[in-house]
Formats: C-alpha cells, structure tokens, sequence
C-alpha cells in the first residue's frame, strides 16, 4: 500500500481523508472524482443489500441425485473416468458452487472467455476451499474435459463431464438443440439432501447480455478501471498458451 498522501502534501477528500489522486491534480479532476467516489458508496451499499437478498433466498428445490464421469488430475486411477454423484463434490462443506463451462462434446476446447473465468477459479482455489465446495462442469466427456484442463494448468480444480444426465439442461445452460452456455450455480446440503440455493447467467435480460456474472471474474473489474473499458475485447484461447 502506497504512502499515505495527506502527510506529504497531495489533495485529501476532505470527507473522508481519503487520498485519491495527486497534489498536481487540479480542482475539476477533484470535483469529478468526489462525486464518482459519491456514486461508488451507492453502488457499494446496493451490492451489499443485493447479496443479503441473495444470502437469504428461501429454500431451494430438491436437487437430482447426478452423476458425473470424471477423470481425476495427475496419474491415471483405474482404466478410465470414474462415476462421481453430485453430493460427493460437497465434501466436508456444506455448500457448493458450480461452473458451468461452456464446452461442446468433440470440439477439442473450451468457450475462450469460460476458459478465462475458469483461469481466475484455478488462481483462488485454495482460498475458496476454505469455506466452500467448488467444481466446473461441463457436457464435454471427462477424457476431453481434463485434457483442455491440463492444457490450462487447471490441476487444482474437479473438472467433471455431464455428458451422460440431464444436469445442463436442467440448470438452464443448455437449449432443447444441445447447445451450451455458461453460469454458475450454488447447491447446499442439509441432512444429506441437496437443495438449489441460486443460478445466474450472463444474460440478465434479452437486452443484457454477457455482464450477469461479471463479478466473478478480476479481468472485467481490471478493465472497467480503464479510460477506455473493456471496448469489445474478447477473450481468446491462444494467447493464454503462448504464455
């Protein structure tokens, strides 16, 4: 963290002592920022009251007992894929957040800007692991599934194919013509049932689409600070393996 500017002479939000721009900044550039830092504080506190919505949603309906095919990281165990039941992915929590990955069976990769939110879930992993369960699913088979994720270094995370049950459709990411999309999903477990908790989509409406689940991925929030955005930018799958 940068040293505090109030002390050595830069501009001071006097609101708030705040420090958020230089002393050569001139007294518009102050005006502006005051009041965007006024509508940052309203959106802070509507996201705040959203998520306490989110938090106490009712009960959710009783989830299918799934099962998945998965084939685990590292070393080959068994002669193939192994049947893994949805309530196994929760082990000792009690509840479960779910990727929904875009990857069409045969197509040798994943959707690019999945792969991307997929890359920030690998990077906080370990620290998600510490309050709750968390796996990425997709219709691609596990064989094809865990290649992609070895290809993007995703060893940390339960990658498990729903090829062979109705999971997709059922949670709303794929159509009635099998075409796949992406979402996430949060499960809980009470007495050795599993309940819906929440979903979400990119799409919030037919006029919103692809921001829904933004939060969830640091490239947007990185690029939103930026003069010019995020403009039209797309994720791609190359350039991460040039890396």
């Amino acid at each position: 963290m940068g040293q505090n500017q109030g002390s050595t002479g830069g501009s001071v939000n006097e609101e708030d002592d705040i420090v958020l721009w230089p002393a050569a900044a001139d007294s518009a550039y102050a005006a502006a920022r005051r009041s965007l830092l006024r509508r940052e504080r309203e959106l802070h506190d509507l996201a705040e009251s959203v998520a306490a919505e989110r938090r106490a949603l009712p009960r959710g309906a009783v989830v299918d007992e799934y099962v998945f095919r998965e084939r685990p990281a590292g070393p080959a165990r068994g002669d193939g894929p192994v049947e893994t039941a949805l309530a196994d992915l929760f082990g000792p929590h009690d509840t479960l957040v779910v990727y929904h990955l875009m990857f069409e069976p045969g197509s040798g990769q994943a959707c690019p800007m999945c792969s991307m939110w997929v890359d920030g879930f690998q990077g906080v992993a370990a620290h998600l692991a510490r309050h709750t369960a968390f796996a990425v699913v997709a219709k691609a088979g596990a064989d094809e599934l865990r290649s992609w994720g070895a290809r993007r270094g995703w060893g940390g995370l339960r990658l498990l194919s729903s090829l062979e049950n109705t999971f997709n459709h059922d949670f709303g990411v794929e159509t009635k013509d099998c075409e796949q999309a992406p979402g996430v999903s949060v499960f809980v477990r009470a007495n050795g049932v599993v309940r819906h908790h929440y979903s979400a989509r990119p799409e919030l409406s037919p006029t919103r689409s692809e921001r829904g689940i933004d939060l969830l991925s640091p490239v947007w929030q990185v690029l939103d600070l930026l003069p010019a955005g995020r403009g039209g930018w797309y994720a791609e799958n190359s350039y991460v393996e040039e890396v």
